[in-house]
């Protein structure tokens, strides 16, 4: 375990965008022309649409995508007349930025740095933060919150999407429970070897009270929150919530 495992992951994650990974795909220009007119949608879990409220109105506000690249969610924000932010540490993610602000013709500050480290971001900086599902990569997820809180002004809003620990519970099959919580593969080498082999990258589960809780522990009110499922597979078949998304507010 010599290599840091954000390292890893940052290596698994541009393997998965060359084999076509649903979340490195960029943004086409018919969809940001249509978000430019008023037609669009995002997500922070694998299927459920954001509600608009929960957003807020966009135009002329400094938008936070964090761990969000992919050209995906910034464009959008971009269209709707925000000024926007993006921070990843995957050179081929921010890579997709790039290629979609240039095409699409807008600026984008475009940052590379860990999301396990303190933000290289100003005080209340962002009326708004969206991040997607993407905090399973880090060991530790209560100093992002706090980081999130600082970086926002108050009144600012935090919209993240969660893991809550289910996929990591089963095989690739979704048949049997094979691994218990939480799974964290730097405190088993067992486990660690598993994870590389699999072309996993390095992953962890975080419990309700590292998500939610380590939010209102950062500081913020929490004021909506939803379920989704992994959109295919067993679980979802069942219908298993294996995904939430929450927005808060900085006071």
């Amino acid at each position: 375990m010599t290599e840091s495992y954000v390292d890893v992951n940052t290596r698994t994650i541009d393997k998965w965008i060359d084999e076509g990974w649903q979340w490195g795909q960029p943004l086409s220009h018919e969809l940001f022309e249509r978000a430019k007119a008023g037609d669009w949608d995002m997500v922070l879990t694998p299927t459920k649409p954001v509600p608009h409220a929960w957003f807020g109105e966009l135009r002329g506000k400094k938008v936070l995508g964090l761990a969000s690249g992919g050209g995906q969610q910034m464009p959008v924000f971009s269209a709707l007349g925000a000024y926007c932010t993006v921070l990843d540490y995957s050179q081929r993610q921010l890579a997709s930025e790039r290629e979609v602000a240039e095409r699409e013709g807008y600026e984008i500050e475009i940052i590379r740095a860990d999301m396990s480290r303190p933000l290289p971001l100003p005080d209340a900086d962002f009326d708004l933060i969206f991040h997607p599902v993407s905090n399973s990569y880090i060991k530790d997820v209560l100093p992002l919150w706090r980081e999130c809180y600082r970086v926002l002004k108050p009144g600012g809003v935090l919209l993240a999407g969660l893991d809550n620990g289910i996929n990591y519970l089963f095989d690739d099959a979704e048949k049997e429970l094979i691994h218990p919580l939480p799974f964290n593969p730097l405190q088993d080498e067992k486990l660690y070897a598993e994870s590389i082999a699999n072309g996993w990258g390095i992953q962890f589960s975080h419990s309700i009270e590292e998500q939610v809780g380590g939010q209102l522990q950062a500081g913020f009110i929490l004021t909506d929150i939803f379920h989704d499922t992994n959109g295919e597979g067993r679980l979802h078949d069942f219908n298993a919530p294996t995904f939430y998304a929450t927005r808060s507010v900085k006071p």
